[in-house]
């Protein structure tokens, strides 16, 4: 029965994983189909004014897309082809619009995971160093820091980043994705205010962590604080800030849609916003189902390393009481 429970415990999170994404494909095919116009009529206009365009074009694509079905059975017909794969084609290049995804792809994922370093490290270091510190100015000081980068907007950090280091010092491209050059002011973009998420939930729970008992009875055997942060409190303080990493890389993930745009980059973020103005459903659609498989993968692998980290937790008791 114990050796059951984890795995009762992940086939369970499979399913509910399963239920996510069905609602995200779900919902982003009804929120699409309330907005004005559709694919047809930005076919027919072919960029142009909308306007103009010949009422007997846009039927005819209309009829073509399958468009002029009920709702019902747009859905049911999309759905069905999504099970196999199939999300359809960009109405306005033909291509499959899983194909058009998977070749931005790979530039979204390298400015993601390059933030996601960057602010895990970032973040860690601004935590710790709000919290050890014995001069309390420095530590309110240290504890400031955090919010700020939290309230920036990350498009001021980046044409910031860009007046500076991009205009003024040239030493980094403003725009484009070749090489590493391109990708450290948008990583660094990106990362700013993850890093200092991460680092105002990690200093939080430091601090609550440096507060209990047995932190002063290993204070009271001589340990030094290095000791005391980073042997014994960071352990248990890290576990509320590794519970958020699925919401964390959810919003790596939409950054990118305004880092992208600012530093001219080819990648997801980009594409998003140029299909939603083609009314292009099945591109919107791969990407947001993509965004809820990220996050189910990433929350159950927390879930899976939880164990490891605190061998006082363990998968069975959480399937037995969740």
């Amino acid at each position: 029965m114990l050796r059951a429970a984890p795995v009762k415990y992940v086939a369970r999170r499979l399913l509910q994983g399963v239920f996510v994404l069905w609602a995200a494909y779900t919902l982003s095919f009804l929120i699409l189909f309330t907005l004005p116009g559709d694919a047809a009529t930005v076919a027919a206009a072919g960029g142009g004014d909308a306007s103009t365009v010949d009422p007997k074009l846009v039927e005819q694509l209309r009829h073509e897309y399958g468009l002029d079905q009920p709702l019902w059975l747009q859905y049911l017909h999309a759905l069905g082809k999504a099970l196999r794969g199939d999300f359809g084609s960009n109405p306005q290049t033909g291509q499959p619009a899983l194909h058009e995804v998977t070749q931005v792809l790979p530039n979204t994922l390298g400015l993601a995971a390059a933030a996601l370093v960057l602010a895990v490290v970032v973040g860690f270091l601004l935590a710790v160093a709000s919290t050890f510190p014995r001069a309390a100015w420095l530590r309110q000081a240290l504890g400031a820091l955090p919010p700020l980068g939290a309230a920036v907007p990350v498009f001021w950090i980046g044409l910031l980043l860009l007046q500076w280091f991009s205009f003024h010092l040239r030493w980094f491209p403003s725009l484009g994705d070749e090489g590493f050059r391109s990708l450290v002011l948008p990583a660094v973009t990106l990362a700013v205010p993850t890093g200092a998420y991460i680092a105002q939930l990690l200093s939080r729970s430091l601090r609550l962590t440096l507060g209990r008992p047995y932190i002063e009875q290993v204070r009271a055997k001589g340990a030094g604080e290095a000791r005391v942060h980073f042997a014994h409190a960071l352990r248990n303080a890290v576990l509320p800030t590794l519970t958020m990493v699925g919401v964390l890389i959810g919003n790596l993930l939409a950054g990118t849609v305004v880092t992208e745009t600012v530093f001219s980059r080819t990648g997801v973020g980009r594409l998003v916003v140029q299909a939603v103005g083609d009314r292009d459903l099945p591109v919107v659609q791969v990407v947001v189902v993509f965004a809820a498989l990220v996050f189910v993968v990433s929350s159950l692998a927390v879930d899976l390393v939880y164990p490891l980290i605190d061998r006082r937790i363990v998968l069975g008791r959480a399937a037995a009481t969740a």
